[in-house]
């Protein structure tokens, strides 16, 4: 028997709830990112030794664009690195107070790897998502430079390999990290009401300064990031329209 024909009008597909995210990271997006170059390095990079890095910043597709951020060793002992930012990029994407930064990542295993997500502008107006050295193995580091505070958070879940859930809430009066739904330090200092600053995503190379340089075996290195995303509380987005960030242009 054949099945009968459904009569009356098909019901229109539900539409997808409103969302207050406004970046979902695309790092092979030229528009969203710019690769190998940063204000934050001295002249824009590549390199920069007053940081007690040894990174040589490249733009070559395959140290970043894919989520996976590599590093590898050269001849003359710096490493090329990857390293994509929303400074200088055709949308210029910047975060706000206010707004709520989520990456999922999975932290590097070798000695002297770096990995970051933080802001900048101007000079300045760094606030540190986070970031890790694999010699502390527990440990991870946050940072609001603006403000003079910052924690080390140490914890079991925290080790090279792991994947973790990081969040942070750039409130106007105190930025809240949190890890794994946990929260992890509240600084009660903030960035004030008018802060907005760049992403940066990136792995550089300790010199050995404060953290112990690579072994001579090591070659090579990463770190991922499979997911980040930026929501702004209080808006509400078309999760169907296409990201279109705010700040273009602004300095």
């Amino acid at each position: 028997m054949e099945n009968p024909t459904p009569s009356g009008p098909v019901p229109a597909p539900r539409p997808s709830p409103p969302s207050d995210v406004i970046l979902t990271a695309d790092f092979a997006s030229a528009a969203q990112w710019v690769a190998g170059r940063s204000w934050a390095y001295p002249g824009g990079g590549p390199v920069n030794p007053g940081d007690n890095k040894l990174d040589h910043l490249v733009a070559d597709p395959a140290y970043s664009r894919s989520g996976v951020f590599r590093a590898r060793r050269r001849p003359d002992g710096d490493w090329n690195t990857g390293l994509l930012t929303t400074e200088g990029s055709t949308q210029g994407f910047m975060v706000r107070a206010g707004d709520v930064l989520e990456a999922r990542v999975r932290l590097p295993r070798e000695t002297g790897a770096w990995p970051a997500i933080w802001t900048w502008r101007d000079g300045g107006q760094e606030i540190d998502v986070f970031e890790y050295h694999p010699d502390n193995p527990d440990l991870l580091e946050f940072s609001n430079h603006l403000r003079g505070s910052g924690d080390y958070f140490r914890s079991a879940a925290v080790r090279p390999g792991a994947w973790l859930d990081l969040r942070t809430e750039f409130g106007a009066r105190s930025v809240v990290w949190s890890v794994n739904g946990t929260r992890a330090y509240a600084d009660g200092r903030g960035v004030g009401r008018d802060w907005h600053a760049y992403l940066i995503v990136n792995l550089s190379v300790s010199a050995g300064r404060y953290h112990p340089a690579p072994a001579r075996t090591t070659t090579e290195m990463s770190f991922e990031v499979s997911r980040l995303v930026v929501r702004r509380p209080g808006t509400v987005t078309d999760p169907a329209a296409p990201r279109i960030a705010e700040g273009a242009g602004e300095g």
